[in-house]
């Protein structure tokens, strides 16, 4: 029996068009995508794991995912297999990495950070529509740029979230929370441990609800601080998908998780 072998890749995609990251019975995802190419290069049915299940409309500029086989199934050249699986792929995604870690290596369970970004344009535009979301009320600039602060540090994020039976926690560890100022707009860089489901587009609509004045740091404070409780009963809206683009996701050294 031949040893089978870890293959790590490293995934742009536009996901306009997808119903998201996870394969799904009736509606086209990334993964699947990525699965068919593979089936069309090898002919063989490959199952490719994510980093994360970003949502439908959400992009990744570094989604990391990975697949396991034996050198028999994929025997592509190092310097070929970029080329050959995006040549079988359509041209919203994009592999642009691929490396061979060391040890028992899994990307969702071994990533130590991930970092998404969020942008909102205050002005509408045709060409930048898929990837800013258009926030047309008026804002007090300052609350939104200093309100990252709020989110910082291990809380239990079950407020700013959607609920999904499947997870057993909801404390998140956030390492970085802020925004800065592009164009006409904003954007929001966020890091954690781990997030749970629409997590940053729930924290990104209590941002701009805040800055808008219709909510309080205060309700913040009490939604963030008391998940469970009766104090608060104003949830925040959740943001749109299509501002949102995984930016980067963060390994322990010894996995030498490396792009060319």
């Amino acid at each position: 029996m031949k040893e089978r072998i870890t293959h790590v890749l490293k995934v742009h995609y536009d996901g306009t068009q997808y119903s998201g990251w996870q394969r799904q019975n009736n509606a086209q995802s990334v993964q699947q995508t990525i699965e068919e190419a593979l089936f069309k290069l090898t002919g063989h049915e490959l199952t490719v794991l994510g980093s994360g299940r970003t949502d439908a409309g959400v992009h990744a500029r570094g989604q990391i995912a990975h697949f396991k086989t034996s050198s028999d199934v994929f025997s592509i050249p190092e310097d070929k297999i970029l080329r050959a699986i995006n040549s079988r792929l359509p041209k919203d995604i994009r592999i642009i990495g691929h490396c061979i870690p060391i040890g028992d290596f899994h990307c969702t369970r071994d990533a130590i950070y991930r970092e998404y970004s969020y942008s909102v344009s205050r002005s509408e535009n045709v060409f930048n529509r898929y990837f800013t979301t258009y926030f047309p009320y008026p804002l007090d600039e300052s609350l939104l740029l200093n309100s990252g602060s709020i989110f910082l540090g291990e809380h239990d994020f079950t407020s700013f979230s959607k609920i999904n039976p499947s997870t057993i926690s909801y404390i998140c560890n956030v390492s970085t929370c802020e925004w800065s100022t592009f164009d006409d707009g904003y954007r929001l860089h966020i890091g954690a441990n781990r997030f749970v489901y629409a997590m940053v587009r729930a924290i990104v609509g209590a941002m701009l609800e805040y800055a808008r004045g219709t909510i309080s740091k205060e309700d913040l404070l009490l939604l963030l601080h008391d998940p469970n409780g009766t104090s608060v009963k104003k949830r925040t809206p959740v943001a749109e998908p299509h501002g949102l683009v995984l930016e980067k996701v963060i390994y322990p050294e010894h996995f030498s998780i490396k792009f060319s």
